[in-house]
């Protein structure tokens, strides 16, 4: 009969080289109940921990906010990521951030901010105000995966926004105050374009759809020129060497 049997047990087994000693008849197995009692039982109140080695190597859900991104594309069609394991900022109170000029119906930028596990992000059609107390409109979108955060290149003509994506701006932010969830946000960017502070603020709703405002708070800064508005912060591509080169991401294709 299968029995629970304890180290020692097992190590006495081994020493003699005799397994047979761990094999217990029923009337054996009785006696043996009621002298040690149910050797599974700490099972069901004792906490452990996997080791870190294998813990690592257990798949790792993506997060439940990504149902509607996953839902909008065919991932055999388009390059764009597909929801995957979260991978954490390592910088301390700093976030990601990640701005992507999208020549889709429309031309616009995408704006995405690290958080909640997830990229939140807006749509902002004139992109990011560079005068203090200029107004943009930013229109939210669904939650993006981590991993569009290096995604540059072609989304195919008939899918979800097809059109060319470029990596516009891209570094890290810090939270000075507000939250996402009451409506207001005030950070500052610290990318390779843009640094300063700018707000987030949900407008008034006065339509079925959601909509925000971004807005340059801090001190005014420079326009960016055409010429740098049309390069990459990840290949320094313009948007016509992108759509030209029709590749899926720059980072994928980098050597």
């Amino acid at each position: 009969m299968s029995l629970p049997v304890t180290w020692d047990e097992l190590a006495v087994a081994v020493k003699k080289k005799n397994p047979d000693i761990l094999y217990f008849g029923i009337d054996a197995a009785l006696k043996r109940v009621e002298k040690l009692g149910d050797l599974f039982e700490d099972v069901l109140s004792l906490k452990q921990k996997l080791p870190d080695s294998f813990a690592k190597r257990l798949p790792a859900k993506s997060p439940k906010a990504l149902e509607e991104y996953s839902s909008k594309r065919n991932f055999a069609v388009t390059e764009e990521p597909a929801p995957s394991a979260v991978r954490r900022s390592k910088q301390g109170s700093r976030r990601r951030f990640v701005i992507q000029k999208h020549a889709a119906s429309h031309l616009h930028y995408d704006f995405r901010l690290e958080m909640h596990d997830v990229l939140k992000s807006w749509a902002v059609p004139k992109g990011p105000p560079y005068t203090k107390g200029e107004k943009r409109l930013a229109m939210p979108t669904e939650d993006h995966p981590m991993d569009y955060l290096d995604f540059e290149g072609i989304i195919p003509k008939g899918q979800y926004g097809g059109g060319t994506v470029m990596v516009w701006d891209i570094g890290t932010y810090e939270l000075l105050e507000g939250n996402y969830y009451q409506g207001r946000l005030r950070f500052h960017l610290n990318g390779t374009k843009l640094k300063g502070e700018w707000e987030l603020v949900r407008a008034p709703k006065t339509e079925e759809r959601d909509s925000w405002l971004m807005i340059k708070a801090g001190t005014t800064m420079r326009t960016i020129s055409k010429k740098r508005d049309d390069s990459s912060a990840l290949s320094n591509r313009s948007m016509q060497d992108i759509a030209k080169a029709a590749d899926a991401t720059w980072e994928s294709n980098r050597t």
